[in-house]
C-alpha cells in the first residue's frame, strides 16, 4: 500500500509540475492578472514603440538631411573628379583590332563599311546645317550659356572618306578608310593645334591622305560640356586613307595613331590608348 501511495504522489507532482509549465507559458503570452502581453503592459508597449519611432525617425532625418547637403555640391552636368581621365583616348572605326577582307568580294568588308555609314548618320550635311558655324582655331567657350550650341562637322568634310562620293569607303578598290574619334572629356581645352597623325610599323613609309586636310582636330569643338548640357554634340573625326598598293596586298600592316601638336598625352605605357591607337590591316585580292 505504501509504494501505491508513493507512486501517486510522485505522478500528482509530474501533474502539477506540467501544469505549472503550462500555466507559465500562457501567463507569459497573456497574463489575464495583470493584463501584460509578452511580459509588459499595453502602457509599456505604447512607450517603447514611441521611443524607436522617434529614434528611427531620427536617424532617417539625419540621412536624408545628409543626402540633401551632398547633393547640392553636384552639378548634374560636371562629374565631381575627372582625375581618372587626364587625356583623352583615341578609338577607331571600323571597330576592329584587325581589319581583314578581301577586295574583290563585297561580302568580306560589307560589315566594315555598315560600320563607317552608321557612326556618319549624325554627321549628315543636312542634319550639321542647323547647327552653328564656329570660328575655326578658337576654343567654343559657353561656360554662362544655358543652352549650348553646336558646332558644324559637315560629313563631307571627310571628301573621300566620308562614304558619298564613294559609298565603300575605299575598301572596293583595296586603299580603306579608317575613321579616327578621341574620347569626350566634359571640359577639355587641348593646347597648340593638335592633329592626328599615323605611322605603319615597317621599314619603309606607307602612303595616307588625311581628312581634314593635315588630320586637325580644330579646337572650335571644344570644351565639351557633357550630356545633359551638350546633348547634340558631335565630336571631331579624322578619316585616313590608306593608299595601299599591290605589293602591300596578302601582308599584314601595322599602323599607329596618335594625337600630336598639343598638351595631349599619347605615350603612356600602362594605357595603349591614351592618346594612341594601333590597329592592323590585311588586304587580298
Amino acid at each position: 500500500q505504501g509504494k501505491e501511495d508513493k507512486k501517486e504522489a510522485k505522478e500528482e507532482k509530474r501533474e502539477r509540475k506540467k501544469d505549472e509549465k503550462e500555466g507559465s507559458w500562457k501567463d507569459f503570452i497573456y497574463n489575464p492578472r495583470t493584463g501584460e502581453f509578452l511580459g509588459r503592459t499595453a502602457g509599456s508597449w505604447g512607450l517603447i514603440l514611441l521611443f524607436y519611432l522617434i529614434f528611427y525617425g531620427f536617424l532617417g532625418g539625419m540621412f536624408s538631411l545628409t543626402m540633401w547637403v551632398m547633393l547640392q555640391t553636384l552639378d548634374e552636368n560636371v562629374p565631381q573628379h575627372q582625375d581618372r581621365v587626364a587625356s583623352p583616348g583615341l578609338v577607331i572605326r571600323p571597330h576592329a583590332v584587325e581589319i581583314a577582307f578581301n577586295r574583290s568580294d563585297p561580302a568580306n568588308y560589307n560589315h566594315y563599311i555598315q560600320q563607317l555609314h552608321d557612326l556618319l548618320q549624325n554627321y549628315n550635311d543636312s542634319i550639321q546645317e542647323r547647327n552653328d558655324l564656329c570660328l575655326v582655331g578658337e576654343y567654343t567657350e559657353q561656360d554662362n550659356e544655358p543652352v549650348k550650341k553646336v558646332c558644324q562637322f559637315k560629313r563631307s568634310t571627310l571628301r573621300q572618306c566620308s562614304g558619298l562620293p564613294d559609298p565603300s569607303f575605299g575598301f572596293k578598290e583595296g586603299k580603306p578608310c579608317i575613321i579616327i574619334k578621341m574620347n569626350r572629356v566634359i571640359g577639355l581645352k587641348p593646347e597648340g593645334d593638335p592633329y592626328i597623325n599615323c605611322t605603319a610599323k615597317r621599314a619603309t613609309s606607307l602612303q595616307m591622305q588625311y581628312f581634314p586636310s593635315e588630320g586637325r582636330l580644330d579646337k572650335m569643338f571644344f570644351p565639351y560640356y557633357g550630356k545633359n548640357a551638350h546633348p547634340d554634340y558631335v565630336q571631331p573625326l579624322v578619316a585616313v586613307k590608306l593608299l595601299l598598293t599591290k605589293e602591300d596586298y596578302n601582308i599584314e600592316q601595322t599602323v599607329e595613331c596618335k594625337v600630336e601638336g598639343s598638351n595631349l598625352r599619347n605615350d603612356d605605357d600602362r594605357d595603349k590608348f591614351l592618346g594612341r591607337v594601333t590597329f592592323r590591316v590585311k588586304v587580298s585580292e
